[in-house]
């Protein structure tokens, strides 16, 4: 196959279906760097026709929370306080600089991520 940009749905299609040929292809091999450089043409298709927006701070904590087995009480010694916590989850206080970081550090959600406005937040 001749490797080409991919400008349409179409050519979105066969080089997934070339990358399910080329899947386990040898390392070092010219079907390996085939399936390498469609795999960059495909990333980058899939960016500019399926974007995905960082999530919502809140549901990202509450994610993460979940994830590690982690209860409201756990995030209020997180920041040191029960009703901020709350206040935080139920998205009437947004989240200060050092909680930020707290909870970057500590539920290890990043930083991107826990700076937006929250969607249910008026603002």
């Amino acid at each position: 196959m001749q490797i080409r940009p991919i400008h349409t749905d179409e050519d979105y299609k066969k080089a997934l279906s070339r990358i399910e040929v080329l899947f386990d292809a040898r390392p070092g091999s010219p079907e390996a760097d085939e399936l390498e450089i469609l795999g960059i043409l495909v990333d980058e298709y899939e960016r500019k026709h399926f974007p995905i927006d960082a999530p919502d701070p809140i549901e990202a904590i509450t994610f993460r929370m979940e994830q590690l087995g982690l209860t409201q009480n756990d995030l209020a010694n997180i920041l040191g306080s029960r009703s901020r916590a709350s206040e935080i989850l139920s998205g009437k206080r947004s989240l200060s600089l050092n909680q930020i970081r707290l909870i970057n550090k500590k539920l290890g959600i990043p930083v991107e991520v826990l700076i937006r406005e929250p969607e249910n937040q008026s603002g």
